[in-house]
């Protein structure tokens, strides 16, 4: 009897643990699953389609500064053709020349001191070749055509000067900041290079995810702020350093600054002010620490240790970097317009440095996102309820247009339809679908599917169609043109 018993207990100790590892198995399967993505069915069913570069690049940049304030580069190029096609040129966005004197007299944008540039070299697998620049369109013909899966390595030697007054490529209280300063691989699609001509509103350039090594001499008074995402207060006058995967690289050369720095989680906030305001940066930082948190935590990972922000410039996204103060053609904002401003443009590391789109021809996917983005920040952080019938209301003032046409179809308004229609129709999903909530699980769930990868409206529709069941696209004919 007693041997029976014993077995018995044993069987059912037995019975007890083997549910009880059941159960933990479950539990950690669930918990995997939730961590892919908030929709488990998208996990299992729903595939993204990116859309292709066309080219892939790695960039070798040398840049050196002297007490003039003229800048010497050196830049190496390997491109490699991930199309289809066999190419007979290459084309590349040189915006400085955007800033020369005839250039800006051309396009009728007023300098008082314009910039200066002088090639001298630009080569082919070492050999010297010819080609053209008109606007921000540099062109290199090749004698022998680049076959898909080949590489050719292309070499510039050039120095310039920057404008004062000029759009983010500019010269501003003795500081310099160098944003689109180099020769950019333009992307290859539709079998031709997507290239659209230059504009001064909006950003009319776009590049792939790409490679970089850079090397810098700069003068001591100076201290150097980039997208690499370990560097110091104040900075080395010479160094170099690696930064990967990312669409474009920012360089400010700055001198004379105030630098408040906070921690947001492991990332480095630092912001950059050049007036007797400590309390305003602080403020910022405070801002900026607790974006950069909610964006990660309800969006995805931030991939930099570093993010830095300058207010002393027109507001601008760049990879680990963003600049605030102004808008077009006026002098710095109030403060609460900066702190938006500001939390937008770090919305941008999430929609334009990560999940990449191209913002001439779509401008809404990353503006209207990051938009949206900056009103979830918001409303999330207050007791207000979302004003879905005066958001409605905004959108009577505008004609009938889409939000997703390319940026030469608006006339003069074109942030009223990619800024503010845009995100007006992404609240408008979430108005009977869940809020905030669901709508903070909606762009995990675009992250998690897109990160550093190319979305177009087309991707996007296919992606919210099934995110949400939709039957056809009812949901999306009065704000997208669709295919």
């Amino acid at each position: 009897m007693r041997v029976r018993l014993i077995k018995h207990r044993l069987i059912f100790i037995y019975f007890i643990l083997s549910f009880l590892v059941s159960l933990s198995a479950c539990d950690q399967k669930m918990d995997e699953e939730e961590f892919l993505s908030p929709n488990s069915k998208l996990d299992r069913t729903f595939m993204p389609k990116e859309v292709p570069s066309g080219s892939r690049s790695q960039y070798d940049i040398m840049l050196t500064m002297t007490d003039e304030g003229e800048f010497n580069i050196e830049t190496k190029v390997i491109i490699e053709n991930t199309s289809q096609d066999n190419w007979n040129n290459l084309i590349f966005y040189f915006i400085p020349n955007i800033f020369t004197e005839d250039t800006a007299q051309d396009l009728n944008y007023p300098l008082e001191s314009p910039a200066t540039i002088k090639f001298h070299k630009v080569a082919i697998d070492g050999n010297q070749t010819d080609f053209t620049l008109e606007e921000d369109t540099l062109t290199i013909p090749l004698q022998n055509q680049l076959e898909p899966n080949k590489q050719i390595t292309v070499e510039f030697i050039y120095e310039f000067t920057l404008p004062d007054n000029g759009l983010r490529f500019t010269r501003k209280n003795g500081n310099y900041y160098l944003s689109q300063f180099y020769p950019m691989v333009a992307t290859y699609r539709d079998n031709k290079w997507n290239k659209a001509d230059y504009m001064f509103r909006g950003e009319t350039y776009h590049t792939a995810f790409s490679d970089y090594k850079f090397e810098y001499d700069i003068p001591e008074e100076y201290t150097f702020v980039s997208t690499y995402d370990n560097e110091n207060f104040p900075s080395k006058n010479k160094d170099s350093f690696k930064v990967s995967n990312v669409k474009d690289i920012f360089v400010a050369v700055i001198k004379k600054t105030l630098v408040v720095q906070r921690m947001s989680g492991n990332v480095n906030i630092r912001v950059f002010g050049f007036e007797e305001k400590h309390d305003l940066y602080t403020e910022i930082s405070e801002v900026a620490t607790n974006a950069q948190s909610y964006f990660e935590k309800n969006i995805g990972p931030y991939p930099f240790k570093q993010l830095d922000i300058i207010l002393d410039s027109l507001g601008m996204e760049c990879p680990g970097i963003v600049t605030a103060s102004s808008v077009y053609n006026s002098g710095p904002v109030k403060t609460d317009t900066l702190k938006r401003m500001v939390v937008h443009e770090i919305a941008h590391q999430w929609f334009y440095g990560i999940i990449s789109n191209d913002p001439y021809n779509e401008a809404w996917l990353d503006e209207g996102f990051a938009e949206f983005a900056t009103g979830l920040y918001y409303y999330s952080n207050s007791e207000q309820e979302i004003p879905y019938d005066t958001m409605a209301k905004h959108l009577e003032k505008l004609e009938p247009l889409s939000i997703n046409l390319p940026l030469d179809k608006y006339k003069h308004n074109q942030s009223s339809y990619t800024y503010g229609k845009a995100s007006v129709m992404l609240w408008k999903m979430f108005e009977k679908r869940g809020g905030i909530e669901e709508a903070e699980k909606f762009l995990k769930s675009y992250y998690d599917f897109y990160n550093y990868k190319e979305v177009n409206t087309k991707e996007f529709v296919r992606f919210t169609k099934h995110y949400f069941s939709f039957e056809d696209n009812a949901e999306f004919e009065d704000w997208l043109v669709l295919d």
